[in-house]
């Protein structure tokens, strides 16, 4: 007998749904088990940032490992010797009985795991972004809601201290209502010497790499080892360069605490977009309709080497988030925030909190499989934030301002975004 064959037999026949797509449990069913218990999780993606997420829920039982490159999964493998090893999800998903899902591949490959997990009736967490085009982002949205699955966006700082202490001081009116922000970030994930408007010359594939599942969805292309690790961010066909990298970490501050939801105009600047690379630096603007009695806001994402070092007579560091309001400005990062006129502050004080502490990142969502309990960076909330980032990436390609009709998933001013915002997937690959 197979070593989860027993658990298998009666979880198919306690909960089994669908038209045997089932091979998990139904989110709902987890309310009246024992937070104690521990889940049965797979991590697809499990080198690098992957890891990372391994560790991250390795309080529960890690039964799965997936990843098409043996020699950047050798760490996990060797840390779990009892988990299935796989290279295909695929066949991982069909083969395992499983209470979760752990995402952490390239971004051209969170959602066509992502979505084939859900789909199987499985709470998910996948790393940012979370996903590589905006409609494969807003079917994961919708199929969450629709599953009621517990899911979970990889922006791990949302987790911490500093950001609660920042949104509660925007949100009681600290420096007045705000109409725009700046987020920046000097870090540089575009196309080395100049950019690339041709796929990279073919390489031997290594024995220990399976090119072709680590292609997935993107046209096929002659393999080079220089794609990987990390540095196929650089490409639109596997990332989306720094803004993408970056711009769900970062957005998710202003997003959290101005409550934003969809931008209805983008425009960028920056160099000429090149075919197959990102740029070194880019500038995108967005306008946020008002709402409710929130004002209108602007919000500016610089990256790379058009990254400010000032802001309106502020020194600022090479990552943060500027809010302009009409009583005052504020700088934070990560771990820190300051208020300006610095004299006018001078004897400030935050509010008192308001926003519970986190459990951790990875423990809300592994809270969520068990109870029901929301998490905060479920796909609901973290849907929209990428699927802003990703209409940069729209905008600064196509080299024109687009007007952003988010109801209907569409740019109502420039006909040829539609192939970008719903880009074709390699036959085999599609998920819907």
């Amino acid at each position: 007998m197979s070593r989860h064959a027993s658990r298998r037999t009666f979880l198919k026949s306690a909960a089994a749904i669908g038209v045997g797509l089932y091979v998990g449990r139904p989110a709902a069913a987890w309310a009246s088990k024992s937070p104690n218990e521990k889940l049965d999780v797979a991590c697809v993606g499990i080198g690098g940032r992957g890891w990372e997420n391994v560790q991250g829920v390795a309080t529960e039982n890690i039964v799965a490992l997936c990843d098409v490159d043996q020699v950047r999964a050798k760490g996990a493998f060797e840390a779990y010797p009892n988990a299935t090893r796989y290279a295909d999800f695929r066949e991982m998903l069909d083969a395992e009985t499983l209470d979760a899902v752990v995402v952490a591949t390239t971004d051209h490959l969170h959602l066509p795991v992502a979505v084939n997990a859900m789909r199987r009736g499985l709470p998910v967490y996948v790393e940012k972004p979370l996903g590589h085009n905006v409609w494969e982002v807003r079917l994961a949205t919708e199929l969450a809601k629709e599953k009621n699955l517990a899911t979970q966006m990889g922006t791990q700082i949302h987790a911490g201290k500093n950001y609660r202490r920042v949104v509660e001081a925007i949100q009681s009116g600290a420096i007045g209502p705000v109409r725009e922000v700046h987020v920046f970030m000097n870090k540089d994930w575009g196309g080395r010497n100049g950019g690339s408007d041709a796929p990279l010359p073919a390489e031997p594939v290594p024995p220990t790499m399976d090119w072709d599942l680590w292609l997935g969805p993107a046209a096929e292309r002659p393999h080079n080892t220089a794609y990987y690790p990390a540095e196929w961010r650089r490409w639109w066909a596997f990332g989306s360069g720094t803004l993408g990298d970056m711009g769900c970490h970062y957005m998710d501050l202003v997003f959290w605490a101005l409550g934003l939801d969809a931008p209805t105009k983008i425009a960028t600047e920056g160099p000429d977009a090149r075919k197959e690379t990102a740029p070194t630096g880019l500038t995108v603007h967005y306008d946020f309709p008002a709402k409710d009695d929130r004002p209108a806001v602007k919000m500016h994402w610089s990256d790379g080497d058009r990254a400010p070092s000032e802001i309106d007579g502020i020194k600022v560091p090479g990552a943060g988030v500027l809010f302009v309001g009409d009583e005052g400005k504020m700088f934070a990062d990560y771990t820190r925030f300051k208020l300006y006129p610095e004299e006018k502050f001078a004897d400030w004080k935050a509010p008192e909190p308001t926003i519970p502490d986190s459990i951790g990142h990875h423990a809300e969502w592994i809270n969520a499989c068990k109870t029901g309990d929301p998490t905060t960076c479920h796909f609901g909330y973290s849907g929209p934030i990428t699927e802003t980032v990703l209409l940069g990436v729209v905008s600064h390609r196509l080299g024109k301002t687009l007007e952003w009709d988010a109801a209907n998933l569409k740019v109502m001013n420039v006909p040829e975004a539609a192939a970008f915002i719903h880009p074709e997937y390699r036959s085999g690959w599609e998920i819907g």
